[in-house]
């Protein structure tokens, strides 16, 4: 069994990371353009920012056309809050809906379906200084945002995304400080600002069903640690399975887990172990909200790029198996697993019973323009030809697949590693901005062009 006819072929983006203009046609400032702002704290590689990026606010016809000419029908993007919003809330910024206008109009004149993120980590400066998502008025301030957003758009975007990676926006801006706002707070503040950002996703979802046009399509975008069995026995299986959604007690590892969020959203409650480890930080949630919490989504969202051997312990208890020297990584270091790709999805759907979308999967690598002129990228081709193969086992095995979105069209400003990551299937020379399509983009186009028969 192939792909299905319909299966969505896509490239993902987000706005820090690609747009630049910081400052432009009324822009506000953003907790990322602040947070890269604050040179010589060792925040960034290199103490480099986005206000050029890949310059997209002006370059986006040419992505765009990129984007065409790589065959996929579907483009996911994000839009930037403050440049909607200027102050979070209140004055809508009609200069910043109009550079997305342009985006979305030229993407169904391309035949390019929108796939809009709504928040990917760049949260308004101005509602930060009214503390962020840890300030009960948050969901609000995203309800208001996403009506502004979903009222305009109604008709031509189809297909929202209301969070990207909540894992990080939480756990790293507001508990390890590592992302923007750089915030190193305790528990009690941290699962406020978790159970806040998963009411304004309820208020999101209520919104765009409301308002963004009855063939609406809608979902979420976590990342999460991800788990495969060493062997195909059941019990290393079942063990496998229980990393993925068992918790320790450590938070350190517990934001990672796929249950901290999917199971709220999903499921409707938090799992057994959340509120046996983390019940005393968990701040109260009404039956009203737990409703609009957990509303039905159309698929389940999830940015999968590595995972973890385990195999059954003592009791069947998961245990982690240790990679053998010399294990495969990328340019970032992050492990090559393409097993990842049919027991994470397996895992979710017997879980949570929704439809799958890969929202992003990549690789960096050390990539540079030969003396030809090209761009020869071997090793992404062979990652992507077996983290494909592997997700193509689960269309044979009838799991519910919809789409892969590749992370990413293009490089870009890769948060606190900067410009010394290179995701993308088009190389960009930054000084000059000089799109160089990869070996790899050609490969894609191939996958695309055949919905995955090539593999």
């Amino acid at each position: 069994m192939a792909f299905r006819k319909d299966f969505v072929w896509g490239v993902s983006t987000a706005s820090y990371q690609i747009e630049g203009a910081p400052a432009e046609d009324g822009k506000g400032l953003n907790i990322w353009d602040v947070f890269t702002s604050e040179k010589g704290k060792g925040r960034i590689y290199g103490d480099q920012d986005g206000n050029v990026a890949d310059d997209e606010y002006h370059r986006y016809a040419e992505d765009i056309a990129l984007i065409r000419q790589l065959g996929v029908k579907a483009y996911r993007f994000s839009i930037s809050w403050a440049r909607i919003l200027p102050e979070g809330t209140g004055r809508v910024n009609e200069a910043g809906l109009a550079y997305y206008d342009k985006v979305v109009d030229l993407l169904l004149e391309s035949g390019i379906e929108p796939y809009v993120t709504l928040y990917h980590w760049d949260l308004p400066w101005e509602l930060q200084k009214k503390g962020g998502w840890m300030n009960p008025e948050s969901p609000e301030w995203f309800r208001e945002y996403t009506e502004v957003i979903a009222r305009h758009f109604c008709g031509r975007v189809r297909h929202y995304f209301t969070v990207n990676e909540p894992q990080c926006a939480i756990g790293l801006g507001y508990y390890t400080g590592q992302h923007a706002p750089g915030l190193k707070v305790g528990e009690h503040d941290f699962f406020a600002a978790w159970v806040n950002l998963l009411k304004a996703h309820g208020e999101a979802v209520s919104v765009l069903r409301e308002q963004a046009g009855d063939d609406v399509r809608i979902g979420a975008a976590p990342c999460s640690a991800l788990y495969f069995p060493e062997t195909d026995s059941e019990a290393d299986i079942e063990a496998a399975r229980k990393a993925m959604f068992s918790l320790s007690g450590n938070l350190n590892d517990d934001l990672w887990n796929i249950s901290l969020w999917s199971d709220p959203v999903f499921l409707g409650s938090f799992s057994e172990d959340t509120v046996r480890f983390y019940g005393k930080y968990l701040p109260e949630i009404t039956e009203e909200e737990w409703k609009k919490i957990a509303q039905p989504l159309d698929y389940y969202g999830q940015n999968m790029y590595n995972a973890v051997p385990v195999h059954a312990g003592a009791n069947g208890e998961p245990e982690r198996v240790r990679r053998y020297d010399g294990f495969p990584r990328t340019g970032c270091k992050w492990p090559v697993t393409p097993e990842v790709m049919y027991w994470a999805p397996k895992y979710l759907y017997e879980r949570y019973h929704a439809p799958i979308i890969i929202t992003e999967n990549g690789m960096t690598a050390l990539d540079w323009v030969a003396l030809d002129g090209k761009v020869h990228d071997e090793c992404r081709i062979d990652f992507l030809h077996r983290y494909l193969n592997e997700y193509k086992r689960c269309a044979e095995d009838g799991i519910d697949i919809r789409g892969y979105f590749l992370w990413s069209i293009i490089d870009n400003f890769e948060w606190f590693d900067g410009y010394s990551e290179r995701f993308g299937i088009v190389y960009v020379d930054f000084p000059t901005q000089k799109r160089t399509p990869k070996e790899s983009y050609y490969y894609y186009q191939n996958v695309v062009r055949t919905n995955g028969e090539c593999l």
